[in-house]
């Protein structure tokens, strides 16, 4: 569920001229081709069920339409919208709903604040021109965030064993706040034990 900015600017579609929402009328700025969606919408399925199956990768789909979009393009379009004014009418009335596009963005960054203080090199940025240097590269940081997550989660697993042993008491409930995506403590370039005994000639 994405986060909306700026929600007021944000414009709505009706679905039929006659409907009329109070105070929110002067959201609604155009009306929805409802005939055109119905026309398409065998096209819209079988679009859906190939992205679906992964019969298509999204990208050359979207390629497609941007160069030939014709009316299926158009009834896309307006599903859209249809699919976005439903989602920004609950969004702006359903605080819980807000609260929970916060936590998923909050997690998302969290996510992508680690994979940035791992892909340290080269400011983080994939530089690598081709396809499969790029998929090599982006497998390898979601590996490496990946084996950081599951390290943090069987540690914060042990010590809360250890605390409750002790006689604390630790809701799960308060265990759902916690996040496993924690990385100070991680050396992102190796730790190095140069007087170590079994390195000594």
């Amino acid at each position: 569920m994405p986060r909306i900015k700026s929600a007021e600017d944000q414009c709505l579609y009706r679905m039929d001229a006659n409907q009329h929402f109070g105070e929110l009328d002067p959201f609604f700025v155009d009306q929805v081709d409802v005939q055109l969606i119905m026309e398409q919408w065998e096209s819209l399925v079988r679009l859906t069920a190939s992205l679906r199956q992964r019969r298509v990768p999204a990208h050359v789909l979207v390629q497609r339409l941007r160069y030939d979009a014709g009316r299926l393009g158009v009834a896309l379009t307006a599903l859209g919208r249809v699919v976005k004014s439903i989602f920004l009418l609950r969004y702006m009335g359903d605080v819980e709903l807000r609260r929970a596009v916060l936590l998923q963005l909050n997690r998302g960054e969290n996510r992508q604040f680690l994979a940035r203080a791992l892909f340290f090199a080269q400011q983080g940025e994939l530089t690598v021109g081709d396809l499969p240097g790029l998929i090599n590269k982006a497998s390898c940081l979601s590996l490496l965030s990946n084996a950081v997550l599951v390290w943090n989660t069987v540690q914060f697993e042990k010590i809360v064993a250890q605390l409750r042993s002790q006689g604390h008491t630790i809701q799960n409930e308060d265990l759902a706040h916690v996040t496993p995506l924690l990385f100070g403590h991680v050396i992102p370039t190796g730790a190095y034990f140069i007087n170590h005994p079994d390195l000594r000639g």
